[in-house]
């Protein structure tokens, strides 16, 4: 395979981060418009944001448009972030800690995207130290060292890879709907209070008979990792090994995503004493993002996983199920509820104490177990589809260096 080699700027046809409107303006806030933050680059493809402005916030900051087919890498960003490349599949907004980059006619879009997903070590390791946190700068970008074949091999190259991201996304789409699901028949249940035979059921005190609110504590066992001297230093992961030791990357929004696994060695796993998980646990993060929840259930093939410092460990204690604890606690009553808890600090962090005095509903025992047999049935479609993400994802970076540095023919 022949290569064309250059610069990245020879490449672009535009490089450029943007801005954030002014969180004391409400104005500029809650719009239709899609406003990108450097965390959200953790998604590979990115089709909406968490935030939207409005069209005088746009106007009234240093906010830039990132067009659809964009590449976006983070430049600055907490723990793993700086580095992130994602693609764009919409229009958006990026903050300041957002490079946006657009291919001129010479290199493909989505090329350019997998070449640099390949590359974050280096780009991480390559930050302008001169820089604020030592970020990832237009400068460095401009001058980083790019080889690209014609487009015939690069759109090859492109059909193989994407065919991997493609049936990824399909899967994150159905994981998504399935989730939907659980938190609707949860609203139409424990929210709005139908459930099957709730015509003929009488109400006391704003809840159905022998219904009841229980204590988070009374409910659920809080355990807290170990962060003792045994804690793993960073020299102490490793990309395989016995045990995954979850990151702050494993336990998403969406639940677990294992794109990105660290381990630990069967020796360290055997000497910490805390934060070790069992099936049938649910992970909460209570430090930094706050109210991220994924659910390690018995369809999940690793059998040795534990906890980082930023996270807890929910253990049933046979009040209601685990499924009906998982499916509340991603609800936006108890997900409010625990940024409350959690604010008023620069990291935030979640105190065990606030979490054990949250209440949730005891429903009567034959609403709780039709409930968690259907929950048990989403939740393990969910497991099997994100193991599937997890082998799908591996083979795919099994291939992406060796296509892009050309030892694989296409």
């Amino acid at each position: 395979m022949e290569f064309t080699y250059c610069k990245l700027i020879d490449v672009l046809s535009d490089i450029h981060s943007g801005g954030t409107p002014s969180t004391r303006e409400s104005s500029y806030w809650g719009g239709k418009i899609k406003w990108l933050s450097s965390g959200e680059t953790s998604q590979r493809f990115i089709s909406d944001t968490i935030d939207k402005i409005t069209d005088e916030g746009v106007k009234n900051s240093s906010t830039k448009l990132a067009s659809k087919g964009s590449i976006v890498m983070a430049c600055a960003g907490q723990g793993k972030t700086r580095g992130q490349t994602s693609y764009l599949l919409d229009d958006m907004y990026i903050n300041q800690s957002v490079i946006a980059l657009e291919t001129n006619e010479s290199v493909l879009p989505l090329y350019l995207f997998y070449d640099l997903s390949s590359r974050y070590e280096e780009l991480r390791g390559g930050s302008d130290a001169s820089s604020t946190r030592g970020s990832i700068t237009t400068t460095s970008l401009k001058n980083l060292s790019f080889k690209y074949p014609d487009l015939s091999t690069q759109q090859s190259i492109v059909d193989i890879l994407w065919g991997y991201d493609s049936l990824i996304e399909a899967n994150n789409r159905r994981i998504e709907l399935l989730e939907q699901t659980a938190q609707e028949l949860y609203k139409e249940w424990f929210v709005r209070f139908r459930f099957p035979g709730y015509e003929n059921v009488k109400f006391e005190d704003g809840l159905p008979e022998n219904w009841s609110y229980v204590r988070f504590g009374k409910a659920i066992e809080i355990i807290d990792g170990d962060r003792g001297v045994n804690y793993p230093k960073q020299e102490e992961f490793y990309p395989k090994g016995d045990c995954l030791f979850l990151n702050a990357g494993n336990v998403t929004a969406k639940g677990f995503d294992f794109s990105s696994c660290s381990y630990i060695t069967k020796e360290k796993d055997d000497i910490l004493r805390k934060g070790k998980l069992q099936h049938g646990d649910v992970v909460l993060t209570t430090r930094g993002t706050v109210g991220n929840v994924a659910f390690y259930n018995e369809t999940m093939t690793f059998s040795e996983m534990r906890i980082n410092s930023g996270m807890v460990i929910l253990r049933n204690l046979g009040v209601v199920s685990t499924e009906y604890i998982y499916t509340a606690l991603r609800h936006e009553y108890l997900q409010k509820l625990m940024t409350l808890y959690a604010s008023g600090s620069a990291q935030p962090q979640l105190p065990i104490k606030d979490m054990k005095r949250m209440k949730i509903i005891k429903p009567d025992a034959k609403t709780m177990e039709r409930f968690t047999e259907m929950g048990a049935d989403i939740y393990n479609q969910i497991s099997l589809l994100i193991m599937k993400n997890q082998t799908l994802a591996k083979q795919r970076d099994m291939l992406l260096p060796r296509l892009m540095s050309g030892k694989l023919e296409v």
